[in-house]
C-alpha cells in the first residue's frame, strides 16, 4: 500500500502542472515524457515483470495508431471507438505474436528477434496497403473538439495521456501484488522451477503480452491524435521499440517507478542535447545508443536500483553501529 500511496502522490503532484505552466512547448515536453512513461510501462509488463525481453512493440504502438487512424478516415468512425478498437487491435496482435512463441517454448533472444521480425513485417504491410496510405503515409483530418478526441490546448491531451499512464502504472502495482504477478515473476526467475510447482507459464505469459500490447497500442492511439499523421517508418519503425525498452532500462527494469524515472531522465537528456547542439537527425538515437550501452555497463538495476541502494546503505550503517551500553 506504501507504492500505491506514493503513485497517488506522484500522479497528484504531476496533475498540478498545467495549472503551473502557462506555455505549451513546456506541457508538451511533459505530454511527451507521459508518452514514453506508458510505452515503458507497457513494456515493463512483460519484459520486466515477465522476463520476456521484446525488440518488436513497434508491432503493438503502430496497430493501435493505424486502427484509429484508418477507421476514422476511412471509415468516418469516432475515434474515442478507434482508441478502444485500437487497444482490442493491439491486444490482438500482441496474443498472436505471444501464441507463436511461447507455443512453441521460444526464449531470451529467439523471442527478441521473433518480434523485431512481427514489427518489421507489418511495417512493409503498411507500406504496400492503399488503406494505410502506403508509403505516403494517412493524415487524420483537423476537426478539433473532445467528441473527435482532438482537443483546443494541449491540457485535453495533458489529462487523456495522464490517465492513460495512470492506469498503466495501476496496471503494474496489481502486477507486482497480484497472484498472477508472483506466477509471472516466478517465470521470469526459473520458468522450469515455476511450472515444477504447478505454475502454467503458457497462460502466464499470454496474459502479460496481452496487456502489454493493449497499453502500447493505447500510446499508439494517443500518438495518432495528436501529431495527426502517421507512416509505416513512424509506426512500426525502430525508434518505437528501442524507446519502449530503453525508457525501462534507464529508470529499472521490474519496478513500478522504473519507466517513469526513465521517461523523466531520458526526455531531460534530450531537450539539453537540443539545447547545446540543435536538431541534428538521429542525433537521439546514438545518444538512446550510448547510454543503453552505458546503463548496462554500471547501472543495471537503472536509477530505481541507485535509489534504493541509496536508501539501504543508512540502514546498514545504523544496524552495523554498536548497541550503546547502558550503566
Amino acid at each position: 500500500m506504501r507504492q500505491l500511496a506514493i503513485l497517488a502522490l506522484v500522479f497528484a503532484l504531476i496533475g498540478t502542472v498545467p495549472f503551473a505552466i502557462t506555455t505549451d512547448s513546456w506541457l508538451n515536453i511533459v505530454i511527451m515524457t507521459l508518452y514514453a512513461a506508458l510505452l515503458g510501462q507497457a513494456w515493463n509488463m512483460l519484459g520486466g515483470y515477465g522476463g520476456q525481453f521484446s525488440f518488436g512493440h513497434a508491432a503493438y504502438f503502430g496497430t493501435g495508431a493505424y486502427t484509429v487512424a484508418v477507421l476514422q478516415v476511412q471509415l468516418g468512425v469516432n475515434p474515442w471507438i478507434g482508441l478502444a478498437a485500437g487497444g482490442a487491435m493491439a491486444m490482438l496482435v500482441a496474443a498472436i505474436i505471444g501464441f507463436s512463441t511461447f507455443r512453441y517454448g521460444l526464449r531470451g533472444s529467439y523471442f527478441a528477434l521473433v518480434t523485431l521480425a512481427f514489427a518489421e513485417v507489418l511495417r512493409i504491410l503498411s507500406n504496400s496497403l492503399d488503406f494505410t496510405g502506403a508509403g505516403v503515409g494517412i493524415l487524420i483530418p483537423l476537426d478539433v473538439g473532445a467528441a473527435n478526441l482532438q482537443f483546443a490546448s494541449k491540457h485535453g491531451f495533458f489529462w487523456l495521456i495522464w490517465a492513460m499512464t495512470l492506469a498503466a502504472c495501476l496496471t503494474v502495482w496489481w502486477i507486482g501484488n497480484s497472484r498472477f504477478g508472483a506466477q509471472l515473476m516466478a517465470v521470469r526467475d526459473n520458468e522450469d522451477a515455476a511450472r515444477a510447482l504447478g505454475v502454467n507459464a503458457f497462460r502466464v505469459k499470454m496474459g502479460a503480452i496481452v496487456l502489454s500490447g493493449l497499453f502500447a497500442g493505447l500510446a499508439g492511439v494517443f500518438y495518432a491524435q495528436y501529431f495527426l499523421y502517421l507512416d509505416p517508418h513512424i509506426a512500426y519503425g525502430a525508434a518505437v521499440s528501442i524507446e519502449s525498452l530503453l525508457v525501462p532500462i534507464v529508470g529499472g527494469i521490474g519496478t513500478l517507478f522504473g519507466p517513469l524515472l526513465g521517461a523523466a531522465a531520458l526526455h531531460a537528456l534530450s531537450e539539453v542535447t537540443r539545447w547545446i547542439i540543435g536538431d541534428v537527425p538521429g542525433i537521439s538515437l546514438v545518444l538512446y545508443g550510448v547510454l543503453l550501452v552505458c546503463m548496462v555497463l554500471f547501472m543495471p538495476r537503472g536509477f530505481a536500483g541507485l535509489i534504493g541502494k541509496l536508501q539501504r546503505k543508512p540502514r546498514d550503517k545504523s544496524a552495523a553501529r554498536p548497541e550503546p551500553r547502558h550503566a
